[in-house]
């Protein structure tokens, strides 16, 4: 029995793009705060605590308390914006990713219900969509994995939408089958793939190598989403350029071009 709102929707752009909800009367769709674009004049907005869907609705208040006060640890806020069409006709709602990548859709329903990502990854969701944290059982990758000991979760049985850095690429594992990441590329997994964490071989890889320590090791069956652009790396690299000193092409020209602009 489908539980979540039913909703159809277009994403725009390469580089830079937003998703578009098609909403029938009635419908709902949630979203991360400031994520919003636009919306029709038939669609009404509500700030609600938490995801609003039906596990969270069967809960006390002290459950939903509990429930909305784990997202605190994923780095969200504990509301979240609720966005309805009161006319019966269709109506539209847009949402944008913060940063340039892709919007990824996933239809929860053909993916077993469950999908675990990183923790600020979530953008927006049919309503009923459970948004939550997933705690990761094993110490090392907790400590080593590059996200941590939490990431999100999102469960239910229809669309959700999450965004990630650069482009895409959808791998899908049999069961044994392996594969190592970079750990800040990871976007999402389903529920049935084994994450862990590898150290890398040899001591030049990990003294001159300059790709970290650690390995993120994926192991199917399942499917996994990847990133090539994480955000991380990107913060990293525009605050290295903007305070380290500029390595122009050529000794005597580049030097040159410094000074001109006054470095």
């Amino acid at each position: 029995m489908i539980r979540n709102h039913e909703i159809d929707y277009r994403i725009f752009g390469e580089e830079m793009q937003c998703v578009e909800i098609e909403l029938d009367g009635q419908e709902t769709v949630i979203a991360e705060s400031g994520s919003f674009m636009y919306m029709d004049d038939g669609i009404q907005m509500a700030t609600i605590f938490g995801d609003g869907s039906t596990q969270q609705q069967g809960q006390g208040i002290f459950g939903q308390l509990l429930s909305a006060g784990k997202r605190l640890l994923t780095g969200e806020s504990l509301f979240m914006t609720a966005f309805t069409n009161a006319w019966p006709q269709k109506q539209r709602v847009a949402f944008a990713a913060p940063y340039a990548g892709k919007i990824v859709p996933l239809d929860l329903n053909q993916l077993g219900n469950k999908i675990i990502c990183q923790k600020d990854a979530f953008l927006c969701a049919a309503k009923g969509v459970s948004v939550g944290i997933e705690f990761q059982r094993k110490l090392g990758t907790g400590l080593f994995g590059g996200e941590g000991f939490i990431m999100q979760k999102l469960e239910g049985d229809g669309m959700a939408f999450v965004h990630a850095g650069g482009h895409i690429i959808r791998r899908e594992l049999q069961a044994g089958e392996t594969l190592r990441v970079d750990t800040g590329c990871i976007v999402a997994f389903t529920q049935h793939i084994d994450y862990d964490i590898e150290f890398v071989k040899g001591i030049r890889n990990v003294v001159f190598g300059g790709e970290g320590l650690f390995f993120a090791v994926l192991r199917g069956p399942g499917t996994v989403w990847l990133q090539s652009l994480p955000v991380s790396r990107l913060a990293a690299r525009i605050l290295a350029y903007g305070t380290g000193a500029r390595r122009e092409e050529g000794s005597i020209l580049g030097g040159l071009g410094n000074m001109l602009d006054g470095h």
